[in-house]
């Protein structure tokens, strides 16, 4: 495992130093790609598992957080500018990387910020080495992929991956799941609130992301709930229980039905903070001053300056 500078500009960050951190994955060499911002005490920032997934997501709340912290913020394997190879992603897969990279790139507890799915691989990091985190802030925190959550059956929605990552019917398959209108369709139905953000540069921006090279392979997965890190309600609130670890879990209002069952849930914990603010799954990239003001007493600053 090694660090080196990004010499290519790049696409889809944060606006920071970006770096290059590799790995070894049932013995293949994996990229992934990292940057940071500002100075300070580490601040990890995890964006959330989606088709368009990136660090760049995260780019309001890690500018926002700079003059407070070294804001760190992670393409996970497979997404963004990491790599995007024909690997079998699967819960060990982020398991693996996640507890290495934090062990490696940061030599202190470090607080995170974590969106969407990244939210039960943190949670079970912490349960196995609880002095990695420091503190725990769980942005509109999801546990089960889009297909289980709509109800399709798993054994089928294994069956929907393995059609995705083949070779050509898959390809097509995807395209016809990136198109941009598609794109738009799906962030205005539980992304995002204000349809007005999502411009046509926007958008094809973010279809930008969704043509790279093997772009289809870790979203095949995530959207068939095959990086769901647990299997039922029950098991992530188990995640939280007993954590010696803070915990914030901030829930967007707009946020669809099954999903913020599961994070009034985690947010009625003993000892959770919580705070509800407009936004749905994607409030951490369309409202980031509200999330940062929100979680700013949580990591231990009075307020943030906009």
């Amino acid at each position: 495992m090694s660090t080196d500078l990004l010499s290519n500009s790049t696409t889809f960050g944060i606006g920071g130093v970006a770096k290059e951190y590799r790995w070894n994955w049932e013995n293949q060499q994996l990229r992934t790609v990292y940057e940071s911002l500002g100075n300070g005490s580490p601040l990890l920032l995890l964006p959330a598992f989606s088709t368009v997934s990136t660090r760049e997501e995260m780019s309001g709340l890690a500018k926002l957080l700079a003059p407070y912290f070294q804001v760190v913020a992670v393409d996970w394997p497979g997404f963004g500018e990491s790599s995007r190879l024909s690997v079998n992603y699967k819960p060990a897969l982020y398991q693996h990387f996640l507890e290495n990279f934090v062990t490696s790139v940061f030599d202190t507890p470090i607080a995170v910020v974590a969106a969407g799915h990244s939210a039960a691989y943190v949670l079970q990091l912490a349960q196995k080495n609880p002095s990695v985190f420091s503190r725990i802030a769980l942005v509109a925190p999801t546990w089960r992929g889009p297909l289980p959550t709509m109800g399709v059956d798993r054994q089928v929605a294994g069956m929907v991956r393995d059609i995705v990552r083949s070779p050509i019917f898959g390809q097509i398959l995807y395209k016809l799941n990136t198109v941009p209108s598609f794109l738009s369709f799906m962030y205005r139905r539980h992304v995002y609130v204000d349809a007005a953000k999502l411009t046509p540069s926007f958008i094809d921006h973010k279809w930008h992301n969704t043509q790279q090279s093997g772009a289809r392979f870790a979203p095949a997965a995530f959207v068939t709930g095959n990086l769901d890190a647990v299997h039922n309600q029950a098991e992530f609130l188990a995640l939280v229980q007993d954590l010696s670890v803070p915990v914030m879990v901030v829930i967007g209002e707009s946020s669809p039905g099954k999903s913020r069952a599961d994070m009034d849930a985690l947010a009625a914990l003993s000892g959770v903070q919580k705070a509800v603010l407009p936004g749905s799954l994607g409030m951490h990239e369309e409202y980031p001053e509200a999330v940062a003001e929100a979680i700013a007493p949580f990591l231990g600053i009075a307020t943030v300056t906009k």
